[in-house]
């Protein structure tokens, strides 16, 4: 295990075309599938969600499981499938009864996959604290999507995440059983001396509680939104390597 140090990650991200479509992407993708006068590109849309690995992009797929055109039904399916969202599921579960076979198998596939992806073992066991903004700064609305980012993208490093207000000896059991070491996380938004962000997480130990260290990343030059969105993976990449988050008991 690397020493549990603090560990600084800087970089830069300027304002630029890609940016701005990046952080309108979910919202020009949504309207594509609701308003797009051609199936196959209410189709694309559909699959380039379910591509985007954002939780934010469930709202614009179940929405989609009622278009008109069996095509379309079908890659929101695939969609949900690919972005393996728990609120996904429900989406899925509602359509069973889907009338045209290639949209039922679509979901039925779909279904399998997010359940077997819910199933599997984990790599560890983490306790996500609420995302705490230090700023004072960034809005409400934000700081929850973010949160939902946060945690979606520990849930794809591997983690299996304990409920709320888990009692120590519950989560003693649950760590017995699963094999693997708990983690607790504190994640807070900041600001930096240069007029960025700093997505910062403290790691201790779970459910003891030690302190382990903290990493932290430093993102400029673009909205709050973009920044945000590019620091969440890295902050997790640095912390999963500095914690070592992959060994098992």
């Amino acid at each position: 295990m690397r020493l549990p140090t603090a560990l600084l990650l800087i970089f830069f991200l300027l304002p630029s075309a890609a940016l701005a479509q990046g952080d309108t992407r979910i919202t020009f993708l949504g309207r594509q599938l609701e308003k797009g006068r051609d199936p196959r590109a209410r189709s694309q849309a559909a699959l380039v969600l379910g591509a985007t690995e954002d939780p934010e992009a469930v709202t614009p797929l179940c929405g989609g499981l009622k278009d008109p055109s069996e095509l379309v039904r079908a890659a929101v399916a695939k969609g949900l499938g690919a972005l393996l969202e728990p609120k996904g599921l429900d989406c899925l579960q509602s359509v069973q009864g889907e009338a045209d076979a290639t949209v039922q198998a679509a979901v039925a596939e779909s279904i399998k996959a997010i359940k077997a992806y819910q199933a599997r073992r984990p790599r560890f066991y983490l306790s996500l604290d609420a995302l705490k903004d230090k700023t004072g700064s960034v809005p409400a609305e934000l700081v929850k999507v973010t949160e939902a980012r946060l945690r979606s993208k520990l849930v794809r490093r591997g983690a299996q995440m304990a409920p709320e207000k888990e009692s120590k000896a519950a989560a003693k059991g649950a760590l017995k059983k699963l094999g693997v070491h708990g983690y607790r996380i504190t994640a807070e938004i900041q600001k930096t001396d240069s007029g960025g962000l700093r997505l910062a997480l403290l790691c201790m130990t779970y459910p003891e509680q030690s302190l382990m260290g903290q990493v932290e990343v430093n993102a400029a030059g673009a909205p709050p939104a973009d920044l945000l969105k590019a620091l969440i993976p890295r902050a997790i990449e640095e912390a999963a390597a500095t914690f070592d988050w992959s060994s098992e008991t």
